[in-house]
């Protein structure tokens, strides 16, 4: 659904920011803005800054700020049309339907009533866990050292030990056999008729980022086999674009994301403190599930388990990670097999001693290969430093290549010009280049003297209107260097010209929010002052670099016969000349 800008504005003008985002962080009003701890990033002191007339927030600590648009996408990892919606309904505001086609909205209704079902089921499970039958379950999650505010977290429950307990209490909800077909929750069989999926295991609910049940992961209470099972994909669960525990470890606010293996892997991390956790649900890690993780989180800590099993799933998430842009680590858990069994065998502590110590991926990469050879034998040492002297040449960079060849070198006691030499050798040959994300080119880069001018400039003209024409007549938008700053310069101008700006609606015309963010900074950027003279004094001098940085980059691009631009560039240093005449007041 695409909204008009004036409903957005309204939106925006009924949601106070100071209002919403005291919801989620505790305020406190210094001078004219206000401030809290930042929710975006770990931090001790506030730093993170809210300013009711502007409606923007940002943390001079992480750099995160926008509108209140923005801090809903952020916090809730919304889309926009999420945030729009969330923040009508706080504020009351009705929003436009959408025309739906007849299969788009039988779809739809599908949907919400496959939720229904999951939502049903689960409380059921969790019920049934609660009694006399659900005993022996119970003993083994309190046996896994499970408390009981960790199983009320999770939702975690019980099937039943008979195959019809859950399609039978369904039934009497009222649920129908196509839907309960549907929901992937009973299974049909010529002899059997309809039975349930699950009946006799402990029942963990899978939910989406927004805490739906979407499906449910089963683990048998006798031999049977498979020891786990999962919901089959449905049309709302697909297992490889989802994972385990992520609605809750999205809002952990720490810095990485650890991904393992098993459902008790996650609810033990989670319950030890370490409520960054995640896991995919019965399958390898996706490129899917790579770019969901990417929307978090730009580091991953794989803590798989220690056995073979474990070192191959490590070796096939690697590159799927680094593809999406995620710098990876991997924990070495030795002497023990999985989180769970280290974390009751030595503690928080020593836990978060290997969260700190895990290892470059790539390094981890070469160890695993040296596995494959006899580093006894001359021969095999050899090809063991070619391929590994390949893998190095994959690197795009060359500060990065010469960083691992160094890291080798040390570690396995080569030669660093040796190394170097077989890592030049595969690049003559071409080696292909790893595959590296792409690097935005629209974001202004931190922080040249120039751009911090550009900022000051941009802020101060959003504070003091009155500069406009003062500002417009010497500095036109395509004199900034940078060309997110052009764009917003653009859209101010423009706003100055009708009247008074709106520096939160400028935010809202980038739906990006790295760009978002870098908006809400420039509309931050301050100047300690003494006076409103020192602050006059620092307008002209700030606009004086801008000035000449942008003559200094038209002479570098003037054709030498464009005689009307050349008497532009004269007229353009004789107004950098006038600046010290000028005055300005505030």
């Amino acid at each position: 659904m695409i909204y008009t800008d004036e409903l957005i504005e309204e939106i925006r003008l009924r949601s106070d920011i100071v209002d919403v985002i005291s919801g989620y962080v505790k305020l406190q009003r210094k001078g004219s803005s206000y401030f809290g701890l930042c929710p975006f990033h770990n931090e001790k002191s506030p730093s993170f800054s809210v300013n009711p007339q502007r409606q923007m927030y940002h943390c001079f600590g992480c750099g995160a700020g926008g509108d209140v648009f923005t801090f809903i996408r952020e916090y809730e990892n919304y889309s926009f049309p999420e945030a729009v919606k969330l923040l009508a309904d706080r504020a009351g505001i009705a929003l436009p339907q959408e025309e739906e086609s007849e299969g788009n909205r039988r779809q739809r209704d599908l949907r919400t009533a496959v939720l229904d079902i999951n939502r049903t089921a689960a409380k059921y499970y969790y019920y049934l866990l609660h009694t006399e039958q659900g005993g022996r379950a119970m003993a083994y999650l309190k046996d896994r050292g499970l408390t009981d505010e960790t199983i009320r977290r999770f939702g975690l429950g019980y099937s039943g030990q008979y195959s019809n307990l859950l399609s039978r209490y369904l039934k009497k909800q009222g649920v129908s056999d196509a839907l309960l077909k549907e929901s992937g929750l009973v299974q049909l069989d010529e002899k059997r008729g309809m039975y349930d999926k699950f009946w006799n295991r402990v029942m963990f609910p899978i939910m989406d980022v927004n805490s739906r049940v979407i499906g449910f992961g089963g683990r048998v209470m006798g031999d049977a086999k498979p020891k786990y099972l999962n919901s089959p994909e449905t049309v709302i669960f697909d297992k490889g674009r989802n994972l385990y525990g992520l609605h809750a470890a999205r809002s952990s606010r720490k810095k990485n994301m650890l991904v393992c293996e098993g459902y008790m892997d996650v609810i033990a991390m989670h319950q030890a403190g370490f409520t960054n956790a995640v896991a995919s649900l019965g399958t390898a890690l996706t490129s899917q599930h790579a770019i969901l993780l990417k929307r978090y989180t730009d580091e991953v800590i794989l803590t798989y388990d220690s056995d073979e099993a474990g070192v191959r799933a490590a070796l096939r998430a690697i590159p799927l990670l680094r593809e999406a842009g995620i710098t990876t680590r991997v924990l070495h858990m030795e002497p023990y097999k999985d989180p769970d069994e280290f974390i009751k065998a030595l503690g928080q502590e020593a836990f978060q001693e290997r969260i700190d110590q895990a290892q470059n991926s790539f390094l981890f990469e070469i160890e695993i290969l040296e596995r494959s050879y006899d580093m006894k034998d001359p021969t095999d040492k050899t090809r063991f430093f070619r391929e590994t002297a390949r893998k190095i040449a994959e690197f795009e960079q060359e500060i990065e290549r010469e960083n691992y060849i160094e890291a080798v070198a040390e570690k396995y006691r080569t030669s660093f010009d040796g190394m170097r030499k077989l890592v030049m050798g595969w690049l003559m040959q071409g080696a292909p280049a790893r595959k590296q994300p792409a690097r935005r080119t629209d974001i202004p880069k931190k922080e040249d003297g120039i751009g911090r001018s550009e900022r000051l400039l941009l802020s101060w003209l959003a504070e003091y209107p009155q500069l406009y024409p003062t500002f417009s007549s010497r500095i036109a938008p395509e004199d900034f260097s940078d060309e997110l700053y052009q764009k917003v310069a653009r859209l101010l101008y423009r706003q100055l010209e009708a009247g008074k700006p709106n520096t939160a609606w400028i935010v809202n015309q980038f739906e990006d929010l790295e760009q978002q963010r870098a908006i809400a900074e420039i509309f931050h950027t301050e100047v300690r002052v003494e006076t409103p003279k020192d602050t006059e004094k620092a307008i002209l001098e700030n606009m004086r670099k801008v000035m000449e940085n942008a003559v200094e980059e038209r002479s570098r691009r003037l054709d030498p016969a464009d005689i009307a631009g050349l008497q532009k560039l004269i007229a353009a240093k004789r107004e950098i000349q006038e600046l010290g005449r000028l005055h300005i007041s505030l």
